[in-house]
């Protein structure tokens, strides 16, 4: 189990807000929680995938390390790329998150993995694995640019991505 960061993304947001660089960047509201933990940080790894969630169950069944997992689902709502299986690895495997660009099922299950987890939408259906996908590329998650190892700051008011850590570690 990871313990809660000692954050707030409008904090974060009003010390950033004049940042033109690209170090600091919002996603847009269109996540939902589902997870036990409403609140999650930690460094990024980025799984690529659409409608096939091999790399995604490849990743959660590892060991997470505190890390979150950014899953570039393509905004796809046709398969739902976690399910209560992969959030219980995810929590177990010592993932802080995981953020879904598509959707989720087993959502009663996923409601007690000890981590946090964010998706568009939930979906019944499950996808067939074809062995695709990639693992720490760059991806595009609702138009924004995030990059393995980058930063994902999660809470109640939203989530950002920063080029480092923007809070006091450990």
């Amino acid at each position: 189990m990871t313990s809660t960061p000692d954050f707030a993304t409008c904090d974060l947001c009003d010390a950033h807000k004049g940042d033109t660089s690209g170090a600091f960047r919002v996603l847009p509201p269109v996540f939902r929680d589902f997870g036990a933990h409403r609140r999650f940080a930690g460094p990024v790894v980025t799984v690529q995938c659409l409608d096939d969630n091999t790399v995604v169950k490849a990743a959660v069944e590892s060991p997470g390390e505190g890390r979150v997992l950014l899953v570039d689902g393509g905004a796809s709502l046709r398969r739902a790329l976690l399910g209560g299986n992969l959030g219980a690895a995810a929590a177990r495997n010592g993932w802080a998150g995981v953020l879904v660009d598509g959707c989720v099922r087993d959502v009663a299950e996923l409601a007690v993995c000890e981590t946090g987890i964010r998706a568009l939408a939930s979906m019944p259906l499950p996808t067939d694995r074809r062995n695709q996908g990639l693992r720490d590329v760059v991806v595009r998650i609702q138009g924004v640019t995030v990059r393995p190892g980058e930063w994902l700051y999660a809470d109640e008011d939203g989530t950002v991505i920063a080029d480092r850590p923007l809070h006091q570690i450990g």
